[in-house]
């Protein structure tokens, strides 16, 4: 039985390249997992497409099936986040969530989940204006793509033995994809040193939907431990830096 030629879903886009000399490559992540689409002629003037396709729009499209990529027919946009993409941090912050969701995903491989978790978290950047609620959102996006692609880090039992987790331990390892008993610690001597409030704070990420972050009263240091060390669990699944980061850095700076 043939597949239908065109097809509709819902789409964020996540990273676009001009080809030719009015279309553009879109990279963009659905229901059913990320794809590259090509909008015929949405860089004319006289484009119906352009204003439902900018980055980091949440939209309906209608699909054709191509041979190489499949090219957006119709899109309509469901939520364009103009708040965020007018404000320079949380657009920077949207260039990071997309780039490391890009980096990390394969084309095609269905999550709906991490759909869901990339619109919810793009609505809280939209209307959150506290910087450190912000914050707040992006590190639970980090943790919870962990999870969802399969890394869910350690954070109840040991990462080496599997041993309960008390509040002695103090010791993530990168290496093994989590926090690490006191037994097992010495073992790894690469492994990051981890205060209580930070471990408290990662594992009420894991557990808790962001309604209950949200109600969180951080201190930036916290926030900042917690910061590299979610950083340093994600750095093993990417082959190279991302770009974004240094101009995140910047703008926060």
């Amino acid at each position: 039985m043939t597949r239908e030629r065109l097809y509709r879903t819902e789409a964020i886009v996540i990273r676009r390249s001009d080809i030719g000399e009015a279309d553009r490559l879109l990279t963009i992540y659905t229901p059913g997992g990320k794809l590259r689409v090509a909008a015929r002629g949405i860089r004319k003037t006289t484009s119906k497409l352009a204003g439902h396709l900018e980055l980091f729009t949440w939209t309906q499209l209608l699909l054709a099936r191509g041979r190489t990529f499949d090219v957006v027919a119709q899109s309509q946009t469901l939520r364009p986040f103009r708040q965020l993409r007018d404000d320079l941090e949380r657009i920077g912050w949207a260039y990071y969530i997309a780039e490391l969701l890009d980096k990390m995903t394969h084309e095609g491989d269905e999550n709906r989940p991490l759909f869901s978790l990339l619109v919810e978290t793009l609505t809280a950047l939209d209307e959150l204006d506290d910087s450190l609620l912000q914050d707040l959102v992006v590190r639970r996006f980090e943790l919870y793509l962990l999870g969802l692609l399969g890394y869910r880090p350690h954070l109840y039992r040991c990462a080496r033995c599997q041993e309960e987790l008390t509040s002695e331990s103090d010791r993530l390892s990168p290496q093994s994809g989590g926090m690490l008993c006191p037994r097992c610690a010495p073992m790894e001597p690469l492994a990051l040193p981890v205060t209580l409030s930070a471990f408290k704070l990662i594992r009420f990420f894991q557990r808790e939907p962001l309604t209950s972050v949200l109600q969180l009263r951080v201190r930036p240091e916290v926030l900042r431990e917690v910061e590299i060390l979610l950083q340093a669990l994600i750095r093993p699944h990417l082959e190279r830096d991302l770009k974004s980061l240094a101009f995140l850095q910047a703008v926060r700076s």
